[in-house]
């Protein structure tokens, strides 16, 4: 894991509002505490697997990748997911007008976002026809895998 994967994963669990996140990996184990004592700060520890090796470390980063449970309205609604890790923007550059806004209309093969990975910039397609009904990332925000972008309308 490289630092600016680090950094991204500490602004994600900042902007989150998670209190603590641990994430277990083959070569090392991070934990990234956040608390009300500390208003902006957070703490980082590094460790080797042989160190310290837990199981409810999954569990204890569950809440922060469900933060966006689906409602009875919003059922019939497509959720466009990341389909990889990185840095989402919702522009191609910052003098460039955004992709989509909420109400713009898609159709499949629509760019609807770049997500930043290790320098390349990876356009997102619409894999739906529809109208965008909610962005559930902010712009410049570090995305994960599988994380709901948009809700889609294909009505």
């Amino acid at each position: 894991m490289e630092l600016k994967d680090i950094q991204s994963l500490i602004k994600f669990v900042t902007k989150s509002g998670a209190s603590e996140v641990k994430l277990e990996m083959e070569d090392v184990k991070i934990t990234i505490r956040t608390g009300e004592h500390n208003k902006g700060e957070t703490t980082f520890i590094q460790q080797m697997p042989q160190m310290a090796a837990t199981a409810p470390a999954p569990a204890a980063a569950a809440p922060a990748v469900e933060a966006t449970p689906e409602s009875k309205e919003e059922s019939n609604l497509i959720t466009v997911k990341s389909p990889i890790i990185g840095t989402f923007y919702r522009k191609p550059s910052p003098d460039k007008p955004m992709f989509v806004e909420v109400g713009s209309v898609i159709g499949e093969g629509d760019v609807l976002c770049v997500i930043e990975a290790m320098k390349l910039f990876n356009e997102i397609e619409s894999e739906v026809s529809g109208k965008i009904v909610k962005i559930l990332v902010d712009d410049a925000s570090p995305v994960e895998f599988d994380q709901p972008l948009f809700l889609v309308d294909p009505s």
